[in-house]
């Protein structure tokens, strides 16, 4: 009798730890069978990731991917022996992620090269190459000059005329690139620089050239940033978006986009608010073409939502007598989801949609302006509570009333952060225990919150392997 009764909460008690020892034997399986890694996950690495993934101390998962790197560079090794080339490139880079001895992997490397360099013809991919620069083919596909050049170096990295013709190909590069960046086509410059940079990181004229763009990036950004300040928005967000091609993911570049994107919501939501909805719906579409994932952005199509539905149930025109009756029985209905604590839900019946129809009757009066503002102290005091009561679904609904009802305020920054955090924290709790299915949705709410709060890349590359084990 006990044991039926008892039969599921035992069974969650203990599934982690029988869940990781399957992965733990479905990974040694796969190393006995030599299937070292899979896309599909039923490989020995995914299988001890996996199980690492859940219990990042357990030992065994750690000895396992050592096992499995021991395996790789093994295979790499037969693999040269045997003239399959690819193989061994696959082996030997498996090996070198999971941190094979640095020398033992060398040695396979070396022998790895002189194989290939003895099958490949180094005269003919010379020739090849040399007759590719003479026309003018100097990159873009597998048969122009440095791509081959490229091959030649790593067969043989010490061969003059392959060294000598990759520079001559690279400087001439690096000044169309200076031109380019005189010509104020920074986006065009930098791609060559960044071209320049992937076949030679230690080319003589690099670090010259990376300073110049550096110059440029740098009063670029502060050109977007007074088009930023003056709100001139589309010059603030053309700057950084050029900034952006031209050095990748520049910091200072992607955070002033985001500044752009919330700063377009906050026309969209002050336009919605004086119920201009086209002008609305135009700076919302430009602000989700920046940063469609920004929380500021999410915020303010649901308040233009909700401003559109609320006007649309408003009667062309009330008798002031009317008008005072329904602005009372909706500060009233306020009061009352107040004390439920339906901040944002149900639609139409919520403390918040009670609020906002009530400022499209009567805006000025003053006992609505004291109730946004007792609404607004209530939603902060109760996102504190409920926070540190790790109660995180009631602290987001009360923390999305405080951002709808003031959108700019400073502090949201720094409480949507603490939010992302609590939901990192108690998803990496419910991983711990093998609910993979909640740290996933865990993991959206995160990202739904604050794309780059610390700690959420770590934690969403663990339910990603934690997933891949569960398919």
């Amino acid at each position: 009798m006990l044991l039926a009764v008892f039969r599921q909460p035992l069974a969650n008690l203990f599934w982690p730890d029988t869940r990781i020892q399957q992965l733990l034997d479905q990974g040694h399986a796969a190393l006995r069978s030599e299937r070292l890694s899979a896309p599909d996950g039923t490989g020995a690495r995914q299988y001890f990731e996996a199980a690492q993934a859940l219990d990042g101390d357990r030992a065994e998962a750690r000895d396992g991917l050592a096992q499995v790197a021991k395996a790789a560079l093994e295979q790499a090794r037969r693999a040269t022996a045997q003239g399959d080339f690819a193989a061994a490139h696959a082996a030997l880079t498996l090996a070198n992620e999971l941190q094979v001895p640095r020398a033992e992997a060398a040695t396979v490397t070396e022998r790895l090269r002189e194989r290939e360099a003895a099958d490949a013809g180094i005269e003919s991919l010379l020739r090849q190459a040399q007759a590719a620069q003479a026309s003018g083919r100097l990159d873009g596909d597998p048969a122009a000059a440095l791509p081959l050049f490229q091959r030649v170096l790593a067969l043989q990295p010490n061969r003059i005329e392959a060294l000598e013709a990759r520079e001559d190909i690279l400087s001439d590069l690096l000044q169309q690139a200076d031109a380019m960046m005189a010509r104020g086509e920074l986006a065009a410059g930098g791609r060559l620089i960044a071209q320049v940079r992937g076949y030679d990181g230690g080319h003589v004229d690099l670090p010259a050239a990376q300073a110049g763009l550096a110059r440029a990036i740098d009063q670029r950004l502060k050109r977007a940033d007074a088009d930023l300040r003056r709100r001139r928005l589309a010059g603030a967000a053309e700057g950084y978006l050029v900034v952006q091609a031209a050095a990748g993911e520049e910091p200072r570049a992607r955070q002033g986009i985001e500044r752009v994107a919330a700063a377009f919501a906050e026309a969209a939501r002050r336009q919605a608010g004086d119920y201009h909805f086209e002008q609305a719906e135009a700076s919302l579409a430009r602000a989700r073409e920046l940063s469609p994932q920004l929380p500021a952005v999410r915020e303010a199509s649901q308040y233009l939502e909700r401003v559109r539905a609320s006007h649309a149930n408003l009667p062309p025109s009330l008798p002031p007598r009317e008008r005072q009756r329904r602005m009372e029985s909706l500060l009233a209905g306020m009061a009352q989801a107040e004390a439920r604590g339906d901040w944002m839900t149900p639609p139409g019946e919520s403390a918040y949609d009670k609020l906002r129809a009530a400022q499209a009757l009567a805006p000025d009066d003053p006992r609505v302006r004291r109730a946004a503002t007792r609404v607004l102290a209530a939603a902060q005091q109760c996102f504190e509570q409920e926070w540190r009561g790790n109660r995180v679904r009631r602290a987001q609904s009360c923390l999305s009333t405080w951002q709808a009802i003031r959108p700019g305020d400073p502090a949201l920054v720094e409480a949507r952060r603490r939010m992302a955090q609590k939901w990192i924290a108690v998803g990496d709790e419910r991983l711990g225990a093998g609910d993979v299915v909640f740290a996933a949705q865990a993991l959206d709410e995160a990202r739904g919150i604050d794309a780059r709060a610390p700690g959420l890349a770590d934690f969403a590359e663990r339910v990603r392997l934690a997933r891949q084990a569960e398919r």
